[in-house]
């Protein structure tokens, strides 16, 4: 069997910060985990499978004792909000509703969609649905990456492609993808397609180069285990 570590897994805590934010008593701590992933299920479904399709890549959590704080992070923020942030307003009652807690929803721009791997990703899923040629496809995509400023791509599928009988792999890289190097900031994301002749597995990795002490996220927070660290080198 082949050993694959995941490249977010891999840095966390190291070079990657966390994506929930908190600390709890061992008692609520299953709760609260169960109650994270209810909420990242909901945002989704309710930004990404739905109109007005907010390209939504990321919801980072933060708790405090009274306060739930929904860090979303998006390519059209835009929709998010909603016109005098109608839409946003919305969204924090319902989770609000949800959670019993006090909510405040943020976002935070994606200026690069096409460096953003989960959003890739999402648009090649979306693209075989529609039955396109997945060569052509992937081309098109590590080339709109490259130019958006990535060291690196890779794009992989698999499953049925192109609605063979059997299924295969096929891949496509540019650029170098240097993922044993934990100061190399790899995103990745992998996404199922649900064609008519079965599921097919799309997985993205982009390089964007090493991360570097000066580097500060905007979804970055005094929270706890908020803050990457570049690793120094001894």
């Amino acid at each position: 069997m082949g050993q694959k570590v995941h490249p977010f897994g891999f840095r966390v805590g190291i070079t990657e910060a966390h994506k929930s934010r908190w600390y709890a008593p061992k008692a609520l701590f299953a709760e609260l985990l169960v109650e994270d992933h209810k909420i990242r299920e909901f945002v989704d479904k309710r930004l990404n499978r739905t109109p007005p399709f907010a390209a939504v890549s990321d919801i980072y959590l933060e708790r405090t004792r009274e306060e739930l704080t929904v860090i979303v992070k998006t390519a059209r923020p835009g929709l998010v909000i909603g016109p005098k942030g109608a839409e946003i307003d919305k969204l924090t009652a319902d989770l609000q509703l949800m959670t019993g807690r006090k909510v405040s929803v943020k976002t935070v721009e994606i200026r690069s969609p096409d460096t953003d791997a989960t959003l890739v990703a999402e648009a090649v899923a979306e693209q075989m649905k529609k039955r396109s040629n997945f060569r052509r496809l992937l081309k098109q995509r590590c080339e709109s990456a490259m130019q958006a400023g990535a060291k690196g791509i890779r794009i992989q599928v698999s499953g049925r492609l192109g609605g063979a009988e059997m299924s295969r792999k096929f891949v496509t890289r540019e650029g170098s993808i240097p993922l044993s190097t934990l100061q190399a900031n790899v995103d990745y994301a992998g996404v199922t397609s649900f064609t008519t002749y079965g599921a097919i597995g799309v997985k993205v990795w982009i390089y964007k180069g090493m991360f570097t002490d000066a580097e500060e996220d905007q979804t970055q927070s005094k929270a706890a285990g908020a803050r990457a660290r570049a690793r120094g080198r001894r």
